[in-house]
């Protein structure tokens, strides 16, 4: 069914008093769970439309490649030609780090999926492989395989950590993940469970305090378990992430507070050195 035409539903009704109280359970206001939840569904039916969107143009894009090899080639032909073509450029895509470890179900990092991220995934910067190449047009116009690592920019700047995103690039990233994940076969539920988590991340009190480590200690909670949770996959020791544990995010907060203490004793001591 296409996602565009889906309703939102009124969580202030009565039919959904169980999902507010749990939230309303876990610290919210009635007003702000109904806002978690009604978050939670623009979350998921935007991806659900982005993921809609792709297909369709997929879809479209191989209607319109068989009628040009109909009309071209002898159907055998046609086809042996089109899974050539499919399987090259499955390849190439498995060159960029990126979705390669998503594809994987491993950790990947949001810095991809912002806009900087993906402006930037032509380059060197999202190749695994030393020997990978990309292809760069020539002063003739014409387009040409060469080696990444002949075009990466030296100065180029590293990856951006989750926890040292901005809020504007992690509710870039939030989104595409979730598309990139529905799109390389990842199971229901963990893509559920990301949506759900990511969605408890923005819609925390912290997220607009004016105490700027408590903005910050969600991005860095937010990093810590991400990469914990990947690592846990498949043994005893895994869980989920949907509900945010409160004792781990102040020991985030924490740990941002002692390096800022640290950050600025240091700078007074060099100061009154001087």
């Amino acid at each position: 069914m296409d996602p565009n035409n889906a309703i939102r539903p009124d969580y202030a009704l009565e039919e959904f008093r169980e999902e507010r109280q749990q939230l309303i359970d876990e610290g919210l206001t009635e007003a702000q769970a109904i806002r978690s939840l009604t978050a939670l569904w623009n979350v998921n039916n935007n991806a659900e439309r982005a993921c809609w969107a792709a297909r369709q143009e997929r879809l479209e894009e191989a209607r319109q490649q068989a009628e040009e090899d109909d009309a071209q080639r002898q159907q055998d032909l046609r086809d042996e030609e089109e899974a050539a073509r499919l399987e090259d450029r499955k390849k190439n895509k498995n060159k960029y780090y990126a979705i390669r470890r998503l594809k994987a179900g491993d950790y990947c990092e949001l810095h991809y999926f912002t806009n900087k991220g993906l402006d930037d995934a032509t380059t060197a910067a999202l190749v695994a492989e030393p020997d990978a190449l990309v292809m760069l047009p020539a002063a003739d116009g014409i387009h040409s395989w060469v080696p990444a690592a002949a075009v990466k920019d030296p100065k180029a700047p590293p990856v951006t950590k989750d926890e040292h995103l901005t809020w504007e690039e992690f509710n870039e990233a939030a989104p595409r993940i979730v598309v990139f994940m529905k799109m390389h076969d990842w199971p229901d539920d963990r893509i559920n469970m990301h949506i759900q988590f990511w969605t408890a991340i923005q819609g925390h009190r912290w997220r607009h305090s004016p105490d700027i480590l408590q903005q910050k200690a969600l991005l860095l909670y937010q990093s810590q378990q991400q990469r914990r949770w990947h690592l846990t996959i498949g043994t005893a020791q895994g869980w989920s992430l949907e509900e945010i544990n409160q004792d781990l995010l102040f020991e985030a907060r924490e740990l941002l507070f002692n390096e800022k203490r640290d950050k600025d004793t240091a700078i007074a001591i060099q100061v009154s050195h001087i």
